[in-house]
């Protein structure tokens, strides 16, 4: 019984430290996740926009890498570093949506920033 017990708090605790989100990005904005310092993080997104969308990984000390265009309704997932955002740029005339699913350290900054 007491293993049962370990077992499901165990998967409670994995479960628990998730964020799911419906995110929405204006034109010519970008969404920017984790501009603070935190752990690694692992973001499942979808892009469930009409436009292509471009996500690159940005440390907070400086610089970018690791960029991709995600397609409408392709779904990727990014493992991102210790102290590294993970920015999705809507470079299109209309509004953007992704549905988010993040885990590992959650203690995340959330915020936007206009890119035109």
């Amino acid at each position: 019984m007491k293993k049962l017990i370990a077992a499901f708090a165990t998967v409670l605790f994995f479960v628990s430290c998730s964020l799911q989100s419906n995110t929405t990005i204006k034109p010519f904005e970008s969404f920017v996740l984790g501009n603070n310092q935190h752990g690694r993080f692992k973001v499942k997104m979808r892009n469930i926009s009409k436009n292509d969308l471009e996500v690159y990984h940005a440390p907070i000390t400086g610089g970018r890498h690791s960029s991709q265009n995600v397609k409408p309704n392709e779904r990727i997932t990014v493992k991102v570093e210790k102290n590294t955002s993970l920015v999705i740029d809507n470079k299109s005339k209309d509004t953007a949506s992704v549905d988010l699913n993040v885990t590992g350290d959650i203690g995340l900054s959330m915020g936007y920033k206009y890119e035109q």
